[in-house]
C-alpha cells in the first residue's frame, strides 16, 4: 500500500490551497485518514481527520477555514485550505488506515507535501 500526496506549494496569505492524497496497492478496506502538518522546528500534529463514514474532526486552529473529505471511489483524501496564515506554513502528510485483502488494517503515511503561506 502506499500513499501519495500533491498539492502543496506557495501561496500567499489569504489565498488557498487542495492537497490530495491517493491510496493504492491490494486494498480492501480503508479507514480513517487524516491529515498532519510538521512546521519548520516543530513536531509532526493532527490538522484534520475523516472516518470511514464521512464523518470529519479538526484542531481547532483550522476549523471554519479548512474542509477535509474522501471520495470512495479513488480511494483518496483531500485537504481545502482557504485563508491560509503564514503559521499553516508546514510539510503535510497524510495518513490512512487500511486494510489489505487477507490482512489487518495498518496505519500508512505518505511523504510530506510543502505548504508555504506568504505574509
Amino acid at each position: 500500500v502506499q500513499l501519495q500526496a500533491s498539492g502543496g506549494g506557495l501561496v500567499q496569505a489569504g489565498g488557498s490551497l487542495r492537497l490530495s492524497c491517493a491510496a493504492s496497492g491490494r486494498i480492501y478496506s480503508i479507514g480513517t485518514m487524516a491529515w498532519y502538518r510538521q512546521p519548520p522546528g516543530k513536531q509532526r500534529d493532527l490538522v484534520a481527520s475523516i472516518s470511514s463514514g464521512g464523518s470529519p474532526t479538526y484542531v481547532d486552529s483550522v476549523k471554519g477555514r479548512f474542509t477535509i473529505s474522501r471520495d470512495f471511489t479513488k480511494n483518496t483524501v483531500y485537504l481545502r485550505m482557504s485563508s491560509l496564515k503564514p503559521d499553516d506554513t508546514a510539510v503535510y502528510y497524510c495518513e490512512g488506515s487500511v486494510r489489505e485483502f487477507g490482512g489487518a488494517f495498518m496505519d500508512y503515511w505518505g511523504k510530506g507535501t510543502l505548504v508555504t503561506v506568504s505574509s
